[in-house]
């Protein structure tokens, strides 16, 4: 596995099904709506969803469960992307509602994307499961979708500086290095989203989960 590359593999050799029998993997951005919090740290998984449509030609131009939402393929498998629209502290209201719409398992089918403070701008980890670590939006989705095990993919925005009120720093903008350098973070996670999907975490997870200087 080269990193950064995708893959076809054999299970999405076999045949391209219908959009009727395809499961749908839904692949959540976290972030808030509106215009003042565009391009803010919290908003990176927005962003991220933005880059996976345009690497994929997803049109996100649907809106249904208090989402903007796109669907497509990625490797033969169905997706859908999705930008919660209830600002980030109830993001499993929407989320979960997708989920039982479509009586999806969200330990296999379910791929969140958002801001981590304890990572510093250009890093990125996946994980399988895990606690919602203080993170209000992952609370909300655990509390909606009814488990923790769900895969994730954190971008670092860094860590508050001293003296910095929580919430003011991650609704803040990124400085030209840091903005740089989470830009990088976001292609990563376009293309970890592509091995992930096609079923290839662990490649994923290791060419992604290294500590960047």
């Amino acid at each position: 596995m080269v990193c950064g590359k995708k893959t076809v593999t054999g299970k999405w050799l076999k045949s391209r099904k219908s959009e009727d029998e395809t499961n749908m993997y839904i692949i959540a951005g976290l972030g808030n709506p509106t215009r003042q919090y565009e391009k803010t740290r919290h908003n990176i998984g927005f962003d991220t969803i933005d880059a996976i449509a345009d690497e994929y030609h997803i049109l996100m131009d649907d809106v249904k469960f208090r989402s903007v939402c796109g669907s497509g393929f990625i490797g033969g498998q169905k997706i859908l992307l999705m930008k919660p629209q209830t600002y980030m502290n109830n993001s499993g209201e929407a989320i979960g509602a997708a989920i039982h719409f479509y009586k999806e398992d969200a330990a296999s089918q379910l791929l969140v994307i958002y801001d981590d403070i304890s990572l510093e701008p250009g890093n990125m980890r996946i994980r399988l499961k895990g606690s919602a670590g203080g993170h209000n939006g992952i609370k909300s989705i655990i509390a909606h979708v009814g488990t923790q095990e769900f895969a994730r993919i954190k971008i670092g925005v860094g860590t508050k500086p001293e003296g910095w009120d929580l919430a003011d720093y991650v609704l803040s903008r990124f400085s030209g290095v840091d903005r740089s350098a989470a830009e990088d973070a976001v292609k990563d996670a376009v293309a970890a989203v592509g091995m992930i999907v096609a079923g290839e975490v662990a490649q994923a997870m290791n060419c992604y989960n290294k500590k960047k200087k």
